[in-house]
């Protein structure tokens, strides 16, 4: 191997083993939430709030779980940094003419919280999700 070969590799090498470094240091907040499987009961719950909620239900109406939740888990999956692909369509898409108000928006998200509360979420990690999930309001209100 000629030297600038070897510097590159050993480069590459320590880059590697320094990113791993980080990883493991900063873990995303896919593993800080637990997982695939702790989302999956998140949502879950979420789903149980919504049916019961009368400020929000009638909209979910026409919803099958199974469809609801998969794309969610699958969704908060990959925004929060793990190895799920959302394949549903974009958010302004998806809730163009549904017109849903601030009401109901808020409404999930109040409900979003409840969730992630019975699951003991910290509260670091929790206003994480509320962010990333806040941050499509104006994809999803009015539309």
């Amino acid at each position: 191997m000629n030297p600038i070969s070897r510097f590159t590799a050993i480069g590459l090498l320590s880059l590697s083993f320094s990113s791993g470094a980080i990883a493991a240091d900063n873990p995303s907040l896919y593993q800080r939430l637990g997982g695939k499987e702790a989302l999956t009961a998140v949502v879950n719950e979420l789903w149980a709030l919504v049916a019961a909620d009368s400020r929000i239900n009638a909209r979910f109406a026409h919803t099958k779980p199974e469809a609801f939740g998969g794309q969610l888990v699958d969704f908060l999956c990959q925004a929060s940094g793990g190895p799920c692909k959302y394949q549903g369509k974009d958010m302004k898409t998806a809730h163009t003419g549904m017109k849903l108000n601030d009401a109901e928006f808020n409404a999930l998200a109040e409900d979003t919280v409840k969730a992630l509360d019975k699951f003991k979420v910290p509260t670091g990690e929790k206003n994480e999700v509320i962010n990333l999930l806040g941050s499509l309001k104006d994809e999803v209100v009015n539309r």
